[in-house]
């Protein structure tokens, strides 16, 4: 059986990605940010999902252990929201408030074909909750997906299996939220 953590950010909806995984039958639990990468091998995983924060989590210069998950993890992770300002941020790209934040429904407009995206259309209807976004997209992400207004709502490292979401997947309004889980726990089984 597939094991994925999903980290706590502090996100209102961290408990919904452990839900999905585990109806997903994913040996999943949610762990503190804290907790140490050697820790996390030690439960042998095959993934992690790093959640979604309080405001302005994305923005931090540091966010418990985070940054030795992205620097050593040779297993997929997805980022969602805040998580997803963080990957971006680590890897040197720029996260910062939105010009115009998004709330509830929007329109997304997949660029680029993807495992994570198998089987979803090229536009969709996802659940929105955020103040700040990615601005700059870092130099080893190619941007997969956009919405009128945010440009960088999905991406993807270009050498490993890292995916970030501005979206909420495990929010039942995202059309093809679990959908985007099922793909993502396929990645995490290869």
């Amino acid at each position: 059986m597939v094991k994925i953590f999903v980290v706590d950010n502090g996100g209102q909806w961290t408990h919904r990605e452990w839900r999905t995984l585990r109806d997903l039958n994913v040996e999943t639990k949610i762990v503190n940010n804290n907790i140490f990468f050697d820790d996390l091998l030690k439960e042998d995983i095959n993934g992690l999902v790093l959640s979604g924060g309080a405001p302005r989590i994305g923005l931090r210069e540091t966010l418990g252990n985070i940054d030795e998950y992205l620097e050593k993890a040779n297993f997929p992770i997805l980022g969602i929201c805040a998580g997803h300002q963080y990957m971006a941020h680590f890897f040197g790209g720029v996260a910062k408030p939105a010009k115009k934040p998004e709330y509830g429904k929007i329109e997304l407009n997949i660029l680029k074909e993807d495992d994570i995206f198998n089987g979803v259309p090229k536009k969709s209807i996802v659940w929105e909750s955020h103040n700040d976004e990615v601005t700059k997209l870092p130099i080893s992400f190619i941007c997969l997906a956009e919405s009128e207004s945010c440009k960088i709502q999905a991406m993807k490292h270009k050498n490993k299996q890292f995916y970030g979401l501005q979206f909420h997947p495990e929010v039942e309004h995202t059309e093809y939220g679990e959908l985007i889980f099922k793909n993502f726990v396929k990645l995490c089984k290869i």
